[in-house]
């Protein structure tokens, strides 16, 4: 399979350190991804959407509703963070998810869901103090320490990431 198919960005790229002009960038993406992803999508028909966006991968209904399901673990995942000392966090089978009912309904209530989540995220996001930019959660299945800031980076990148899937497809589709 073509790299580009998967990773048509790129892979997450983990930085060593995040300035301030990086963040409020990454910040931005996270904060404008509901409305990319509408203007994307609002004009696909049902057989679209039910286009997978590379062979062997998921459509773009079930895309889009990976990205509201991943997006509100995140969210979890930061207060979590804010409010305990290193939380282990618990992992999801995203692939899994992806099969059940929900993940092949219509896509406006995984939309709504983004443009609600992505507003008291931004916020949330915004509000946060170099020290808390620092503070971490334990991922279980690496062992790994992950900053708040570098997850802001890495969901920057998965938003960027799953709307370059489906810009990938238009040319497929008309």
């Amino acid at each position: 399979m073509s790299t580009s198919l998967q990773y048509p960005i790129g892979t997450f790229q983990k930085q060593s350190s995040y300035t301030n002009e990086m963040l409020d960038e990454f910040i931005t993406d996270i904060s404008s991804f509901p409305v990319r992803l509408r203007n994307e999508v609002q004009h696909l028909n049902s057989e679209q959407l039910n286009i997978p966006y590379r062979p062997g991968g998921w459509t773009i209904r079930q895309l889009v509703h990976h990205c509201a399901d991943s997006h509100m673990n995140s969210l979890m995942r930061f207060k979590l963070a804010l409010t305990e000392d290193q939380p282990v966090i618990k992992p999801y089978f995203e692939d899994r998810w992806a099969e059940l009912p929900d993940s092949k309904m219509e896509i406006e209530p995984a939309l709504q869901i983004l443009e609600g989540l992505h507003a008291r995220w931004t916020t949330l996001l915004k509000s946060l103090t170099a020290e808390q930019l620092k503070k971490v959660f334990v991922h279980p299945e690496h062992g790994t320490e992950i900053s708040l800031e570098e997850n802001i980076a890495l969901y920057a990148w998965h938003c960027n990431h799953h709307l370059a899937h489906v810009v990938s497809l238009k040319p497929k589709k008309e």
